[in-house]
């Protein structure tokens, strides 16, 4: 096989080192439970040559000059700094004349100083899972003996700009934090969260106890089946998109240019024609995918399931699943199955039905396939649209989209 031509496509890999193991018992965690799709007593830290037939594959894989990795969990720095040095030099060994960056995703509850120095010294870019202020954080992140985990989060958020290291913030928005949407905002602008990420909680519990699987979670939702009940701490659709309209609204008026909100800049990218760069709202998916401990190749982060299991690098090249039939068809899928009633809608350029995991609910006219989030996106693409209109005429303009913030009343 041959593993070094590039695939023809753009394509990008959440390797799981540690797999699902964490040191934190987080309530609304649908990863954790992963570890029951493996044998009993599976060692779930990446052996040495697995580690460099993906750092090799995926390299080679890519048809750009630089060369992402993404390393999450589970919580990632579980497997101690001498592995990631490690990882860093196998990145050296097999870059050639490409640019290597990293990103890594954590708890921040195990950071310390040479940790930090480490990210620093080779430019890791930190995702920092934190909910908010005290009482939305430690709401669900609790470590393995239900205690909080707040105070050690923000030693660690301490550490990440004591040592200059590049991070962002992680916010999941659940039914408790939804509530109070600027005082979430204010607190991550307070302790210096310039690019934030709001991730919806939308969680089902699995009907069938006895289920082969043995999850207590729902898995991607197939035709025919009954209808799983959402968690009660998912966040409901439409208090989701009064969320993002809220922070939306402090945003525009004092921030544009300053602070970067993720869904703020996909939708500038959305109305300028310069694209999502973010699979939730592309027409087509399949090209984020999620690679295991042990090699296994799944179709995506949500879809580790043994339907979409594409493979394992260690017997076939990552290229060649990435490129294979089963992929395309499953990337395929998320405009191919999208109900009429979307298809029709008038954020429909933004929305694309967002992510397939999500898509559990039925249309008005009974049509299977309508996201969960619809009213909650139909709202925020509605209410943001004359401001993105107003800021793509900046851009064409050749001025800063900033310049908004003078076109509107306090």
């Amino acid at each position: 096989m041959n593993i070094k031509t590039p695939i023809s496509r753009n394509f990008h890999v959440m390797a799981k080192p540690i797999g699902p193991i964490c040191n934190l018992d987080c309530t609304y965690c649908y990863y954790l439970e992963k570890e029951k799709l493996f044998p009993k007593g599976e060692n779930f830290k990446m052996k040495p040559e697995v580690l460099e037939a993906y750092i090799r594959q995926y390299i080679e894989s890519q048809n750009t000059l630089e060369v992402t990795f993404a390393w999450q969990g589970g919580e990632p720095t579980l497997l101690g700094l001498d592995y990631f040095r490690n990882i860093v030099a196998l990145q050296k060994k097999y870059s050639g004349a490409r640019k290597i960056s990293n990103t890594l995703q954590t708890n921040g509850t195990l950071l310390n100083d040479e940790w930090c120095q480490f990210f620093h010294r080779n430019n890791f870019l930190i995702g920092l899972s934190i909910d908010g202020p005290r009482r939305f954080h430690d709401t669900y992140r609790l470590d393995k003996v239900q205690k909080p985990t707040f105070d050690r989060v923000m030693e660690g958020l301490s550490l990440l700009k004591k040592y200059k290291v590049e991070f962002n913030t992680l916010t999941v928005v659940s039914a408790s934090n939804a509530k109070h949407p600027v005082e979430v905002y204010d607190f991550l602008r307070g302790v210096g969260s310039g690019y934030i990420q709001f991730i919806p909680l939308v969680e089902r519990l699995s009907i069938d106890v006895a289920n082969s699987s043995g999850l207590d979670f729902a898995g991607p939702p197939e035709s025919g089946q009954p209808r799983s009940p959402v968690t009660r701490w998912s966040v409901p659709p439409e208090l989701y998109g009064d969320f993002l309209i809220a922070i939306f609204n402090e945003w525009v008026r004092r921030d544009v240019g300053k602070v970067f909100v993720q869904m703020f800049d996909v939708s500038l990218g959305i109305w300028s024609g310069h694209g999502p760069g973010l699979c939730l709202f592309l027409k087509d998916c399949g090209e984020g995918l999620a690679v295991e401990h042990n090699g296994d190749l799944y179709s995506c982060d949500h879809f580790v399931y043994p339907k979409y299991h594409l493979g394992n690098i260690m017997n076939e090249s990552l290229g060649e699943l990435v490129n294979s039939d089963k992929q395309r068809a499953f990337g395929q899928a998320k405009s191919d199955t999208l109900p009429k009633y979307c298809r029709e809608c008038e954020v429909r350029f933004a929305c694309n039905g967002e992510c397939p995991k999500h898509r559990f609910l039925t249309t008005p006219d009974g049509e299977e396939g309508l996201n969960y989030l619809c009213a909650g996106y139909k709202k925020f693409f509605n209410h943001v649209d004359p401001y993105m209109k107003k800021m793509t005429e900046l851009l064409q303009q050749r001025k800063a989209p900033a310049n908004i913030m003078q076109m509107l009343p306090l």
